[in-house]
């Protein structure tokens, strides 16, 4: 790496550190093929809104509990590199950082999770079987195929490998969800295997009434020995008993019988739950969620579809959206078409167009340009979070306009009868799953292109309404736009001597209610209990910084001093919610010129304690302050 950009990624990694609380703060970091993702002690402390404005990011956001900043393929990974060198964090697996973030999820979003590593860790078979049943489609209806014996070979083959690999699906689901929960995968191989048994009766053919059933009496249970073909749901249930009956009777079973009985007992137990309780109940629950898309596409018709597509990129930004993988592995078992796919893959689409017009209303702004291209290419990719994250969700109207985009897509896959013979890719890459027949691929084209443009459309028409235009330059400059007309008023001024900063209360540092200024470690000085929703410069200053967040700001005064002033008790955590600068860094002030507004009774009604301090930080500049009495003061008056 070349030492420039070696410098450039170490200086954003400095700045990062701080950002996220510092390096005491950082649990783990890892990165996948576009961002950054850290797992923090405490994400309240992450300041998102100065991340998002860090050299180089493209967006920021919270999910799995991890901070992800997007930087883009490639240039993540000499991020990542500089970062873990500066923060020391090297040799953290992105397994690993899963782990740690893992820990700190609600049981909802930990099982959300762990369905959604089930199939990742299966996900290059499911494509592989996707990608060459949809080959096996296209070359059978090619006559130059069906006449020459070698590509008619070649295509059979195509055909038995796809078929297989969709037909031992729960076997896979079942070794890798068991893996996944911490068992040894190959009793999940084991349990897939019994699962589809050849000595139990096939379920399709069992389902049609052409296969003989024959039925066991267990426990006063009657059980039918039907196999599990194309029990996804099942399977998944089963990984998971498995991991969790290996693991008990590794624990309980002594030492000395542990290889023989341990394995022994976990399969045995698991085969009557198999039969008995969970074949029955995952049967059940994917007769339902089968049957209610089927009802959906049967009864609600385009209404469904568009409803569907329209929401799908809501739930992205829940989490939630990695169920569906199980529910469309269920979905191509019981039907072999799997509709949702399509469905899901317009919504991406039009959310990328909603992007494409966010970018051409903020066409002039350079920040737009930098964050929205790399966002849209994401997109034509099926990853989203770059456009949802970094634009649509940050300014409402985009996702809006995307949604309704994806409703309009929706409809589209409803009145050409799309769908999909796999799972896992989508927008781009997913037209090789797509259905070819009734010109699927055209369709697949055509919907997509609909989307696309009802999307940016959409966005465009919704921006028509936008009080002020938005982009992301005039956010990240946090540029003032002050709630009320301030004239800047001046009092009479005598060098080296102090003006009240607001009206209220004058009371001791000592008395502060926060360990920091009371114990002065900033410095000393003096605080005042307001009475308005006002800070004035109390001398002749140089603005050296107002805060991002508004609540504090920090000055020089002609004489040397340098001042903080801090309105309120942990209102860091307001991220400027109720406060209006009327300067900015560098201004020159005049005592008694207007600094900060701010709604007391907001801040003070939102539980936070609203006294100011204000501290002279630096050591050598510090005035006497022996001759300071605590009183009520009144803006204006001398201190």
């Amino acid at each position: 790496m070349e030492d420039k950009k070696r410098q450039r990624y170490l200086a954003i990694s400095e700045k990062l550190t701080e950002l996220v609380g510092g390096k005491d703060n950082i649990q783990g970091v890892a990165h996948c093929a576009t961002r950054l993702r850290i797992v923090l002690e405490n994400n309240d402390v992450a300041d998102l809104k100065a991340i998002e404005d860090l050299d180089l990011a493209k967006g920021v956001f919270v999910a799995g509990d991890q901070l992800q900043i997007i930087f883009g393929a490639g240039l993540v990974n000499d991020v990542y590199e500089v970062f873990t060198e500066y923060t020391g964090k090297q040799n953290m697996s992105l397994s690993d950082l899963k782990t740690e973030a893992n820990k700190k999820m609600n049981p909802i979003q930990r099982i959300i999770k762990a369905l959604s590593d089930v199939f990742i860790d299966i996900m290059p078979g499911i494509l592989a079987a996707a990608l060459l049943t949809g080959l096996s489609g296209v070359l059978a209806n090619v006559e130059l195929v069906q006449n020459n014996e070698t590509l008619f070979g070649i295509t059979k083959l195509i055909n038995i490998s796809s078929g297989a690999i969709f037909g031992f699906l729960p076997l896979a689901v079942a070794y890798s969800a068991c893996k996944r929960f911490g068992g040894r995968p190959i009793l999940g191989i084991v349990i897939g295997c019994i699962m589809l048994s050849p000595s139990l009766a096939d379920a399709y053919a069992a389902a049609q009434g052409t296969a003989e059933v024959t039925t066991l009496h267990l426990f006063g249970l009657g059980v039918d020995l039907v196999g599990f073909q194309g029990g996804i749901i099942v399977a998944l249930l089963m990984g998971v008993v498995t991991a969790k009956l290996d693991l008990f009777f590794e624990k309980k079973v002594p030492e000395v019988i542990r290889l023989l009985v341990s394995p022994l007992l976990t399969t045995l137990v698991g085969a009557l739950l198999l039969f008995t309780i969970i074949g029955p109940l995952g049967r059940g629950l994917a007769s339902v969620i089968t049957g209610g898309l089927v009802w959906m596409t049967q009864n609600l018709g385009v209404f469904g579809y568009a409803l569907f597509s329209g929401f799908q990129q809501l739930i992205v930004i829940t989490g939630l959206h990695h169920i569906f993988g199980a529910i469309e592995a269920q979905l191509l078992a019981d039907t072999g078409r799997n509709i949702l796919n399509p469905l899901m893959s317009v919504a991406m689409t039009a959310q990328g167009g909603a992007v494409l017009g966010y970018l051409l209303k903020n066409r002039k702004d350079a920040k737009t340009q930098e964050l929205c291209i790399p966002s849209f290419i994401s997109v034509l990719f099926g990853i989203t979070e770059p456009a949802l994250f970094g634009v649509n969700v940050r300014f409402k109207y985009p996702l809006i306009g995307g949604c309704i985009g994806g409703a309009i897509g929706g409809a589209v896959v409803y009145f050409t009868n799309l769908a999909a013979l796999g799972f896992g890719t989508t927008v781009v890459p997913g037209i090789a799953l797509a259905d070819p027949v009734n010109n699927g691929y055209v369709n697949y084209v055509i919907a997509h292109l609909i989307a696309l443009a009802a999307g940016f459309t959409m966005t465009l028409v919704l921006a028509g309404f936008q009080k002020k235009p938005q982009n992301l330059t005039d956010e990240t400059e946090n540029k003032i736009e002050p709630a009320v007309t301030v004239i800047p008023k001046t009092v009479d001024y005598e060098e080296g001597t102090y003006v009240a900063y607001t009206t209220g209360q004058m009371i001791a540092m000592e008395d502060v209610k926060d360990e920091t200024f009371r114990n002065k470690v900033l410095g000393d000085g003096i605080a005042i209990q307001p009475e308005e929703g006002a800070v004035y410069a109390p001398v002749n200053a140089t603005v050296l910084s107002v805060f991002e967040t508004k609540h504090a700001i920090c000055l020089k005064s002609d004489s040397g001093e340098e001042i903080l002033i801090h309105i309120g008790v942990d209102t860091v955590n307001l991220n400027g919610e109720h406060f209006t600068a009327h300067v900015k860094d560098k201004d020159k002030v005049k005592a008694g010129q207007f600094l900060i507004t701010f709604d007391l009774k907001k801040i003070s009604d939102k539980g936070y304690d609203t006294v100011i301090p204000m501290i002279f930080t630096d050591p050598e500049h510090q005035p006497d302050m022996s001759g300071w009495e605590l009183r009520q003061i009144n803006h204006g008056e001398r201190m």
